[in-house]
């Protein structure tokens, strides 16, 4: 007895001659990334391809958001979504098709951009799933919404489609759907039922002192001690007051101060990450930074408290359970067996979880692997996986295929779980 067909098996039979378009658009969006909210050419080229398909297209929601509609008769109605922005990194990977772009960030400062985190890849598969379910009408029923995102690094983008009028413009879907390149072989998906990724929180700490002359620090409060100290006493959160149970993370990613060496500033500024995977375990963390920061602050004799900013926050992604074992069945029917596993909890984060929380709609979130096969299986014979340039590294570059027909088949297979015919 053979095994039956998947449901995307008929829909999926023109993508071979669709991948040389795809990557096409792939290395170009990769060799032109945009930062978060400046997505203006990502956003023109999603929404000129979705309007070629067939798709109603509303481009600038939220900001540089574009939302394609494709409406096939009746039945549910299933939310794609990919994200758009990408980082202020200068890229290492040396490729071909390198980013070589600049940009002007938010300070007013001219910073290199590159997709180190895998967006353009995301682009490429919901392009992807988008022309494949335009072609095949006759093997679905319901509606497709395709969502290009804006400023997912910021933790802005989905918060920000939301307050432009997303949930009351478009049709409430049945599943909300999305999934993230990660290092891990490719073509290999994995996912889990409840808590996927953690919650994230960025912060920066202004600290004030007392300047003076380098050799004269009993004429001053110096910053520099006052911020190493508190650098030092945040360690001891997660080691000291988080029980071993739970988990936590708390780094420091900047300490500014100062401009010479023989000058005592006037302030210095951290900037903080946090990662936690409970809301009472997240509470006492940011409890806890504010309690240190003002402490040392005080026994350094600052002459004003520190002032903490929050830069960003993303709220926990939830799957939820039903639909998450109705998204793995239809993935398991469709790759081989030892491509769809059980994913652990993660301590990246992710806004894409409050299209569902807020919308009231089971949604589920997903990881690809990227990374070439073979080099991921002779890095971990050699107990080097953690060596493989992870997202956000300037080396980061998934290996096309077969990442690229994984990620348009794994999306088309999914939504199919609820849309097919």
């Amino acid at each position: 007895m053979t095994a039956a067909p998947s449901p995307g098996e008929g829909m999926l039979a023109p993508l071979r001659d669709l991948l040389p378009e795809l990557e096409a658009a792939y290395k170009d969006v990769h060799a032109h990334p945009e930062l978060s909210m400046q997505e203006h050419r990502t956003s023109q080229l999603a929404a000129d391809r979705l309007r070629a398909a067939g798709f109603e297209v509303v481009a600038g929601v939220g900001g540089t958001g574009v939302v394609g509609l494709l409406r096939n008769g009746s039945g549910p109605t299933v939310m794609l979504r990919a994200d758009m922005d990408a980082l202020p990194v200068r890229e290492a990977t040396g490729l071909p098709y390198a980013s070589r772009e600049t940009a002007v960030d938010r300070e007013g400062n001219s910073v290199p951009v590159m997709h180190a985190c895998g967006h353009d890849m995301h682009v490429a598969w919901l392009l992807g799933a988008a022309a494949l379910f335009a072609r095949s009408r006759d093997a679905w029923r319901g509606t497709l919404l395709a969502v290009f995102q804006p400023a997912e690094e910021t933790g802005e983008g989905a918060r920000a489609m939301i307050d432009d009028g997303l949930f009351g413009r478009f049709p409430k879907p049945d599943a909300i759907l999305a999934q993230h390149v990660m290092v891990g072989p490719a073509g290999h998906l994995s996912s889990r039922p409840g808590v996927v990724t953690s919650a994230g929180d960025s912060l920066q700490v202004r600290m004030f002192g007392r300047g003076a002359h380098g050799s004269m620090p009993q004429a001053s409060v110096d910053p520099v001690v006052l911020a190493a100290a508190t650098v030092l006493r945040l360690q001891t959160i997660v080691s000291r007051e988080i029980a071993a149970t739970d988990a936590a993370v708390v780094t420091v990613g900047s300490l500014q101060a100062g401009t010479k060496e023989n000058v005592i500033p006037d302030e210095a500024v951290l900037k903080l990450n946090v990662r936690t995977f409970d809301e009472s375990v997240r509470a006492r963390v940011l409890a806890s930074i504010a309690r240190i920061v003002d402490a040392e602050a005080a026994a350094s004799g600052a002459p004003r408290k520190p002032e903490i900013t929050v830069l960003d926050s993303y709220s926990l992604v939830r799957n939820d359970p039903e639909a998450t074992r109705r998204v793995a069945d239809a993935l398991r029917q469709h790759f081989p067996a030892d491509r769809v596993q059980e994913a652990q909890p993660t301590t990246a984060s992710e806004d894409f979880g409050c299209f569902g929380s807020e919308w009231h709609c089971p949604s589920v979130f997903w990881f690809v692997g990227g990374t070439d096969p073979d080099i991921y299986a002779r890095e971990k014979a050699d107990g080097r996986v953690g060596e493989i340039p992870t997202n956000h590294n300037p080396r980061f570059a998934p290996v096309i295929h077969p990442t690229l027909e994984a990620g348009v088949e794994a999306m088309v297979v999914a939504a199919l779980a609820w849309l097919a015919a």
